[in-house]
């Protein structure tokens, strides 16, 4: 089918070439029976993406229904989608279908798939490999034929990685993955999208038709549009009631614009109350690692500089590193060949030409990123027995890339 036709069927705005390449997916998998993730931001249409899907589809003539999983509490969620027995919980005073026995044959639209329990997961999986599913409270299994189609807001990948989503589940769902751009990735249709909704809004309360200027033009083209078409479509609405004058210009635009704060762009590792947590990315902890590292060098330095002006007045290094916060162990003065007296008492001081320290030569450490990830990996397993799983939390990444970086830099455990 012609991609504009399905345009101009569904009331789809827009010619960007990403937007246009969803719909051709979408159009070659309909007539499938092929499970379905649709990703994207919140309010950029996924779901309309699914009902494309279904209405050219086999199953068009059977039911078709739209399930927000985030919307339904964990402890009805179960019943919700797979029905329940009569008394199978407090509350329960009849038996009742659920959505996968209600749309047999047809389609069912999974929004907000990330927020489902990993409990409900695990049902779903079962549906999606074998047709079967168990009402609450029951022990008879009963078969579906139902088409799945999910949408997401979130990084699934991420969260099967943060042990919030089960990974055979992701895997299944993404047999075919549809992503729907932003509305700030397509510039181009948002004045067409502008336009098509003061349209509808003039009509709708009688109002004359707003125009933008140039420099509005310009200003509502560049906005972030966190919202997505959802947001464009408030602000035109809200612009078409309150604006006294129908053309409007770059100043009127921004009172309607919510006003965006400021970004910092500094880099970051940790905020202050998250040290102690997990870390964003392995990544992170390379960097931190380098920070530590770089004080511990610079205390060290000191500490030597100090004992070679003032001899006589040299503390003990295990407590000068202590005083210090010196975090690694370093050499003592035998094995870096200082000349000392056998006798306590009758140390000598150290002779330097002139008797004066006139400069001295910074000798960077070795700045390789695998070297300072593999001794990090090596100090958290001894630190750990051995043990996979706390050190994985410890370093802040899941046990399953702790156990490709063994593997990848060879270290015995």
């Amino acid at each position: 089918m012609d991609i504009q036709a399905i345009k101009n069927r569904f009331g789809i705005i827009g010619s960007s070439p990403a937007l246009n390449y969803a719909l051709q997916v979408a159009v070659q998998v309909a007539n499938t029976d092929l499970t379905v993730l649709i990703n994207g931001e919140s309010g950029v249409g996924k779901e309309v993406f699914s009902q494309i899907i279904h209405a050219l589809s086999a199953r068009k003539h059977n039911p078709f229904i739209a399930v927000n999983c985030g919307a339904i509490p964990e402890g009805t969620i179960d019943s919700e989608l797979f029905g329940h027995e009569k008394g199978s919980f407090t509350g329960a005073v009849d038996s009742r279908k659920g959505y996968f026995e209600t749309v047999n044959g047809g389609t069912i639209f999974l929004d907000e798939i990330g927020e489902m329990p990993m409990g409900t997961q695990a049902r779903l999986l079962r549906v999606l490999e074998t047709g079967e599913y168990i009402r609450v409270g029951s022990s008879k299994v009963q078969k579906t034929d139902v088409r799945v189609v999910a949408a997401t807001n979130r990084d699934l990948l991420e969260r099967t990685q943060q042990g919030k989503f089960r990974e055979d589940l992701y895997y299944r769902l993404n047999t075919v993955p549809i992503r729907v751009p932003a509305l700030r990735d397509r510039k181009e249709d948002i004045p067409l999208l502008f336009r098509k909704f003061s349209v509808d809004f003039s009509e709708k309360y009688k109002t004359p038709s707003i125009q933008l200027d140039e420099e509005a033009r310009n200003i509502l083209v560049n906005y972030p549009w966190r919202g997505n078409i959802r947001e464009l479509k408030n602000i035109a609405e809200q612009i078409s009631v309150l604006s006294s004058d129908k053309l409007v210009t770059a100043s009127d635009l921004k009172r309607f614009l919510p006003e965006l704060p400021e970004v910092n762009r500094l880099p970051m590792l940790a905020a202050p109350q998250q040290q102690n947590s997990d870390f964003n990315s392995e990544r992170d902890i390379l960097y931190k690692l380098f920070f530590d590292m770089k004080k511990d060098v610079t205390e060290v330095k000191k500490m030597f500089f100090d004992i070679l002006q003032n001899p006589n007045n040299m503390p003990h290094a295990a407590e000068y590193a202590a005083d210090n916060h010196v975090l690694h162990s370093y050499p003592s003065a035998a094995e870096m060949n200082v000349p000392v007296s056998s006798s306590i008492g009758s140390a000598q001081p150290i002779i330097l030409a002139d008797n004066k320290i006139d400069h001295h030569e910074e000798v960077e450490e070795t700045l390789s990123i695998a070297d300072k990830e593999k001794e990090l990996i090596v100090k958290a397993l001894k630190k750990h027995k051995g043990k996979r799983k706390d050190a994985a939390l410890d370093l802040g990444i899941s046990e399953r890339t702790l156990y490709r970086k063994l593997k990848e830099y060879n270290i015995a455990e």
